[in-house]
């Protein structure tokens, strides 16, 4: 794509959309900036009405809502080129991108497979949906480069040219149908990450029902399971097997639960489809720090084991937690911005819990879900409120697990804020317990 001299609006000022300003501008673009929050970036030109003015190409990122957005349908009716950061990034990359989308584990994966591949000695650059933009990586990357891309459904939605050299689907669970409008779209979104490119390798988990249906090409696709297969990335003997070699014990996998075994699968077979040697892709494994928020035991309150999974923000990622811990002497905190998610899932398998404290804006509509199946709850107002509550009725042999189902807009800027709030209640005046 020829730059020099064109006239490019970048809608979305964040951070792919500040890094979408600089590869343009370096390639010669005459830029403009549009932002619904009016947010600026450096000296680009801020329109305030893009609508009126004619481009070459507008570029969005990936904050931007599409369905119902009068701006990009007017643009879409002028027939004006509208493309994502992630599709600029992929036009200008020159080495090979690894793709991870999914609707959980991916920042995991993305994590563990940049770890993999610089101790493989590759030049790599973890992107994407952490981490810098793709945008930004295209400026200082080789031929010889490697992005290792987490991708998310918004920067999906709008794109129309990205084609990753390989890409990896963990699983789809019902998530962020308030953006999407239903599930068949979200699924429509997901599923763009598979492209028409012939060359494309594929990695799927076979344990989900979704994801093992987006392709059938044996000769493209690796799939991983948890499950004894024939042939693929699984589990046997308490290991990692691939084909008939092992990679590694399952005791040597310094990450806890179910959840994360699957998030070692899934980048086992990314590394394995890249002839990445066992004996590197073990010993980045077991050298392997989880990023945190992810199911992260965080230490002893009152004798109480304490995890904060701030980032399960949907029913799925939730549920994953518990069947890691067990609900045997469980006290679970839920609550926070619904994305129109249903959370009968988390009531209607019996689950003994301990307690259940709901929290946030949909706090009651979770516990008015629990007491349909017969549970009881305490609701609050806030994540704070509810942490403290659990922080003082805190006694020996409980696990306190936050693990909210739902978004974290109605009281944090993100769930990392949440969590770090969450640690800084629990464990003010008291020290950390290491586990032995």
């Amino acid at each position: 794509m020829k730059l020099k001299g064109k006239r490019v609006l970048v809608y979305g000022m964040g951070i792919s959309g500040q890094a979408a300003c600089k590869l343009l501008y370096e390639k010669g673009a005459i830029v403009s900036i549009y932002d619904d929050e009016k947010r600026f970036c450096g000296y680009f030109n801020f329109e305030k009405e893009p609508m009126k003015k004619k481009y070459n190409l507008v570029v969005l990122s990936p904050g931007v809502k599409i369905l119902g957005n009068a701006i990009v349908s007017h643009f879409l009716i002028e027939k004006t080129p509208i493309i994502s950061e992630l599709d600029l990034g992929y036009l200008y990359f020159q080495g090979q991108i690894i793709a991870i989308t999914g609707t959980n584990g991916k920042t995991t994966v993305t994590s563990l497979c940049g770890d993999i591949f610089k101790k493989a000695g590759k030049r790599t650059f973890v992107c994407g949906n952490i981490g810098l933009p793709l945008s930004s990586v295209a400026l200082y990357d080789t031929k010889n480069s490697y992005a290792i891309c987490e991708v998310s459904n918004f920067q999906l939605e709008g794109s129309r040219y990205f084609a990753s050299d390989l890409c990896c689907v963990t699983n789809i669970t019902a998530d962020h149908l308030d953006r999407h409008g239903s599930m068949e779209e979200y699924i429509r979104v997901k599923q763009k990450i598979i492209s028409k490119k012939r060359s494309q390798k594929i990695v799927l988990n076979l344990d989900d029902e979704i994801t093992r249906s987006f392709c059938q090409d044996n000769k493209k696709v690796l799939f991983f399971s948890k499950k004894l297969l024939n042939k693929g990335v699984f589990v046997k003997n308490n290991a990692i097997y691939f084909n008939k070699i092992k990679i590694i014990s399952l005791n040597d996998i310094p990450l806890f639960g179910e959840k994360n075994l699957e998030n070692v699968l899934a980048s086992v077979a990314i590394a394995c489809k890249c002839k990445i040697k066992p004996p590197l892709i073990k010993k980045a494994i077991i050298e392997f720090k989880a990023p945190a928020h992810r199911l992260e035991w965080l230490g002893q309150v009152k004798g109480a084991e304490v995890f904060d999974d701030s980032k399960a923000t949907n029913t799925a990622a939730s549920l994953a937690s518990i069947n890691s811990l067990g609900d045997k002497n469980l006290v679970v905190l839920f609550g926070g911005e619904n994305k129109d998610c249903k959370f009968d899932q988390l009531f209607n398998k019996g689950y003994d819990y301990e307690e259940i404290i709901c929290f946030g804006q949909c706090g009651q509509e979770i516990a008015d879900c629990a007491m349909k199946y017969g549970y009881t709850c305490e609701v609050f107002s806030s994540m704070k409120e509810a942490a403290a509550y659990a922080k003082e009725r805190a006694r020996s042999g409980q696990k306190i697990l936050l693990a909210p189902a739902c978004a974290s807009f109605d009281e944090f800027a993100s769930y990392a804020a949440r969590g770090e709030i969450f640690k800084e209640i629990m464990f003010e005046s008291y020290p950390k317990i290491e586990m032995s």
